[in-house]
């Protein structure tokens, strides 16, 4: 309508008519000429409003029948998606004539007989020449429209929801970043499934989500045996994404006042863990050792001395472009930034990173950046966690190649450092006033040399492939 502001409008007096030309694609399906509402009002504005939704309802509702018309089987996803039009067509309609849709057992239950009479009498006053109401308006008005989360299944809508629903999730996501964001929300879907059925949407009632949620309870309590009780983040992101698949397909359908089952549902306690970190005298005595990665990929030896000295996450250290990598700057560091096809982890974490100690060295072996590990930041990670027990160089159970990170953060925070630029250099929100960047990268690199390790010039010495 932007080209046209009062396409498919026609005053006759004061009044406001929608008046639109059956598309001939569709003729087939509708047998009128014509498909012409009054809008009741004398309003201009009031009248384009109308005049939209009514657009709007038309198209879905053409798109529905010729979607049936062109699978008389009636099942499957095409019919699903037949249902989806009409739906959306008759809550459009609906309000074109200023009414909620509301489906015919419940219009019937609940509302009041004025309010049912008042939408009698506007279906038979845009009643064609027959003078019968033509199936669209009664549908929109009498609730006639099969609803169809009655019909779809979690695990059917979850599909949708994959592949149409949540398109724009995954659009700046990484093939890798994208498969990751699928397992973690099908992890959800899964849980649900196995513990409350794959039930069609409209039968997950208040009552099976308060049962499904006494489950993640239980699960929180202590276990027998070896298993771990869950953490309460846990249970709530699983919750948190039904919630979501919920939420967005009834957005999708057209439904905006729907009422969330798994409403307040939030696990507030906090669990005890404390992440593990490498002690310094560990990094300086039995990791920065010469020789000791020798048959190990020139990359992946990088990459541990990067994850040493920069607190960065291997993700953001194997995607590195060429561009990244600034060696020949005054100062010479590293850029995170996002691409067109991958995600940051939040918008935080943009940074720019000075090279200190060991890490300057290691950068200079792979100033391309590391192209045979591109978006391939897990199996990095389980490389590295086996050249790591087979060196014996995690003190417990609980350290992990991510330990770097946290061993990082450590030091600056012992090391005295400036808490906003220790939440620039770990891509962190910082929580208090902002007042500049977090300082030059001269400064950054002046603080940062507080904190680097002493090394052996002979740390990266080697540079075999192995």
């Amino acid at each position: 309508m932007a080209s046209d502001p009062d396409r498919f409008l026609l005053q006759r007096g004061k009044r406001w008519y929608y008046q639109r030309r059956v598309p001939t694609q569709f003729s087939h399906i509708d047998e009128r000429r014509f498909a012409k509402v009054s809008l009741k009002t004398e309003s201009l504005e009031i009248a384009r409003l109308r005049r939209d939704q009514l657009a709007e309802a038309d198209d879905e509702y053409w798109m529905a029948m010729a979607v049936e018309a062109a699978s008389p089987e009636g099942t499957g996803p095409t019919m699903r998606a037949a249902l989806e039009h009409r739906y959306k067509a008759a809550i459009s309609r609906a309000m074109a004539y200023g009414f909620s849709y509301k489906p015919a057992e419940p219009l019937a239950e609940s509302r009041t007989i004025a309010e049912l009479m008042a939408r009698i009498r506007t279906l038979e006053a845009n009643a064609g020449k027959s003078g019968d109401p033509s199936r669209a308006d009664s549908e929109a008005l009498l609730g006639g429209t099969p609803d169809p989360a009655a019909t779809i299944t979690v695990s059917e809508a979850f599909e949708l929801y994959i592949s149409r629903i949540a398109f724009d999730d995954q659009y700046n996501k990484s093939e890798a970043q994208r498969r990751s964001w699928e397992k973690t929300k099908r992890t959800s879907i899964n849980y649900f499934i196995e513990q409350m059925g794959d039930l069609p949407l409209s039968e997950i009632t208040r009552d099976k989500a308060l049962e499904y949620r006494d489950w993640w309870m239980e699960r929180m309590q202590p276990q027998d045996g070896d298993a771990k009780p869950v953490a309460p983040n846990t249970a709530n992101r699983h919750i948190g994404n039904m919630r979501s698949l919920l939420e967005r397909y009834f957005k999708h359908i057209g439904i905006t006042d729907f009422e969330d089952p798994f409403r307040d549902f939030y696990f507030s306690g906090k669990t005890e863990a404390k992440r593990a970190s490498f002690t310094d005298d560990w990094v300086r005595t039995r990791i920065l050792v010469p020789g000791l990665f020798d048959g190990l990929r020139v990359e992946l030896r990088v990459l541990i001395y990067l994850l040493i000295e920069t607190g960065a996450r291997l993700s953001e250290l194997v995607n590195l472009r060429a561009e990244d990598i600034r060696l020949n700057a005054k100062v010479p560091h590293i850029a995170i930034r996002p691409e067109q096809n991958r995600e940051l982890k939040t918008e935080d974490s943009r940074r720019e990173i000075p090279l200190v100690g060991v890490a300057e060295i290691a950068m200079r072996a792979c100033p391309e950046g590391f192209p045979y590990y591109y978006d391939k930041s897990t199996l990095v990670s389980a490389n590295l966690m086996k050249a790591f027990r087979q060196r014996n160089l995690l003190p417990t159970s609980d350290h992990v190649i991510y330990s770097f990170r946290h061993a990082f953060e450590d030091r600056m925070l012992e090391g005295g450092l400036d808490y906003g630029l220790r939440c620039a250099l770990m891509g962190h929100k910082n929580n208090r006033p902002e007042y500049g960047m977090g300082g030059s990268l001269e400064y950054r690199r002046s603080e940062l040399l507080k904190i680097a390790h002493p090394f052996d010039a002979g740390v990266f010495a080697s540079e075999s492939n192995g």
